[in-house]
Formats: C-alpha cells, sequence, structure tokens
C-alpha cells in the first residue's frame, strides 16, 4: 500500500488531462514517444515531460531500445491497481477519448501495412535473410532438444513466416498448424511444406493476436523470431497464453537487446530486440512462467546479434 506522500504524488501526476489520456492509450498497450505525439497531436518535448512525470510516480515503466522508448502501464502492484482505478470512472465514450482510440488504431493499421508490405518483399529470400543474423543450426537443435518427446497433439506457430517450425519438427505433433497475416509469406509456406512432405500441417492467413477459435486447444505454441515486429510484445505474449491447452508450453526465439537501428528502419522491427527481465514481466502479466532459457551468441562481430529462447509453462491464474 502507498504511503501518504507517495499516494499523493502519483495522484498529482495522474491529476491532469493530457497525462489522463496518455494513461488511457497505454492501458492498451506499450507506445513509443512518437506514437503519442502523433496520437495526441502535441510536441515531442511536451509528451516527454508528460510522461517523465508519470515515470517518476511509478504509474508509467519505460524501455529504452537504442534511439527510441517505450512506454507502457506499470504491470503491477498498487501503481496498476490505481491506474486502472481511476480509467475505470472516466467515460468510455468521453469525446476526446474515442478520437485518441481511433487515431491509435489507424496508427497501428499504418504499422500492420509497413510489415506487410516488407514482408511482401522479402518473402522469397526470407530463410535466406534469416541466416545472416541466426546461427541457424545451434538454435534448431536446441528448439527440438527442449521439446523432447513431449506429446504435441496441436502445434501453433504463430508468424510463421515460411513454415520452417512447422517443416523441423514435423516428427514431433500429431496437427500443426501455421498463422501468418502475410499472403505472400503464406504461400511460400505452402510450397515449401508440399515439398518437405508434411501434409498434417496447415497454413492459414489471420492476425496472431486473434485467432480465439483455438483458445485452450495447443500442446506447443512457438513464437520463432515474431516478438520484435510488435509495437506491444506483451499483449502478443497474453493472446498466445490463452491458445494453451492445459499443461501446454510456449516456446519464444527472438534477439537480445541489441542497437542495431537499421533493423527497425530497414526491416520493420519495432523492437531492438527483448531483455529477460522485460520477457518475465510480460510472462507474469500473461500468467507464465519462464522455466528454461538459452542464449546463442554470434560469431559476426560486424552484425552481433544474439539469439535467445525462451520456454515458458501456464501457470493458469496464479501471481508469480
Amino acid at each position: 500500500m502507498s504511503d501518504l506522500n507517495s499516494l499523493i504524488l502519483e495522484l498529482k501526476a495522474a491529476g491532469e488531462v493530457t497525462r489522463l489520456r496518455l494513461l488511457a492509450l497505454l492501458s492498451a498497450g506499450e507506445l513509443s514517444v512518437k506514437d503519442l505525439t502523433e496520437i495526441l497531436d502535441q510536441s515531442q518535448p511536451r509528451i516527454s515531460r508528460h510522461l517523465k512525470l508519470l515515470v517518476d510516480a511509478g504509474l508509467v515503466t519505460r524501455h529504452a531500445e537504442g534511439a527510441w522508448a517505450y512506454f507502457g502501464i506499470s504491470n503491477y502492484g498498487d501503481e496498476y491497481e490505481l491506474v486502472h482505478s481511476l480509467l475505470a470512472r472516466v467515460d468510455g465514450n468521453d469525446q476526446q477519448l474515442c478520437a485518441d482510440r481511433a487515431r491509435l488504431e489507424t496508427l497501428r493499421e499504418t504499422q500492420r501495412e509497413q510489415a506487410a508490405d516488407y514482408f511482401a518483399q522479402v518473402a522469397q529470400s526470407w530463410d535466406a535473410l534469416r541466416k545472416l543474423h541466426v546461427p541457424e543450426v545451434a538454435v534448431e537443435a536446441a528448439i527440438t532438444s527442449i521439446i523432447g518427446e513431449q506429446k504435441i497433439e496441436l502445434l501453433l506457430d504463430l508468424g510463421t513466416g515460411t513454415g520452417r517450425m512447422l517443416e523441423l519438427l514435423s516428427d514431433l505433433y500429431h496437427y500443426g498448424i501455421g498463422v501468418d497475416s502475410s499472403r505472400e509469406m503464406i504461400n511460400v509456406a505452402r510450397a515449401k511444406l508440399v515439398a518437405a512432405q508434411v501434409p498434417h500441417a496447415q497454413i492459414r492467413l489471420g492476425d496472431i493476436t486473434d485467432i480465439e477459435e483455438y483458445n485452450r486447444t495447443a500442446d506447443l505454441v512457438i513464437l520463432h523470431q515474431v516478438l520484435h515486429y510488435f509495437d506491444d510484445p506483451g499483449r502478443t505474449l497474453g493472446a498466445a497464453q490463452r491458445l494453451l491447452a492445459p499443461g501446454g508450453v510456449l516456446l519464444i526465439v527472438d534477439f537480445a537487446p541489441h542497437d542495431l537501428e537499421f533493423l527497425r528502419t530497414e526491416h520493420a522491427h519495432r523492437r531492438l530486440g527483448l531483455s529477460q527481465d522485460q520477457v518475465k514481466s510480460w510472462a507474469r502479466i500473461a500468467h507464465l512462467e519462464v522455466t528454461e532459457f538459452q542464449e546463442f551468441p554470434n560469431g559476426n562481430e560486424s552484425e552481433g546479434l544474439t539469439v535467445c529462447l525462451w520456454m515458458l509453462k501456464d501457470v493458469g491464474g496464479e501471481k508469480k
């Protein structure tokens, strides 16, 4: 419970129109300063000052990524409860908040289109592009080993790309489904799976954060080099958790934090890697627990990317 001085600080931080608007936007997921300046149509210095007050009061968290920073609502504790209590008292039909939400959706749609355009351009050479940055042999051997002899009736590969995970693990699951939002990617994936003679896997076009038809059905969910394309990986992780059947596990493969800005500007990456602390924090909110972690440094010093592997289990409604 907050002491009197801390509570006063928190209330003062929240008690201003722009800062309440910021809290309402951030309650829908993490956003960058650039995103927030576009939505609220205010200057970067002004938005930054408001965010600093919210961060200093503990109501908002900040994660720096190279030249960018992402902000989100404090994940738990008294600050989390206070923010959601305040927002619950605000009329959801308020004209200004509705306009903010509409601009947020427009922004996200633009970002989705940019990512789709990128994937359309690189679909045919996707596997070759990955090999420039990822020690594939070691990572794939670790993936196969960590899954071991686990019984997998249904595997869901979210953001399947060229379907490589479905191909790699084809002997370990009874039925596999790969979901991707890029038509070009799924065309490539379907062709590759036919060539590899994997008839028990299907590729489907869809939004990986909105596939409720598979809720509580998957023994294994994979997010392989996917989360760095999302502004708010925590929301994507939460959507993936809802797909897990009792006893199911979630496998994440992604980059460790890095400062290669060209991956954001030229290759549609939204996050410059994921830290262990970030993944643990997102997992906790999604009622998941990290059970295994491995790192795979890249010997290419000019690129310097390290690949990380996380295995997570569903802990239901428990809070860790």
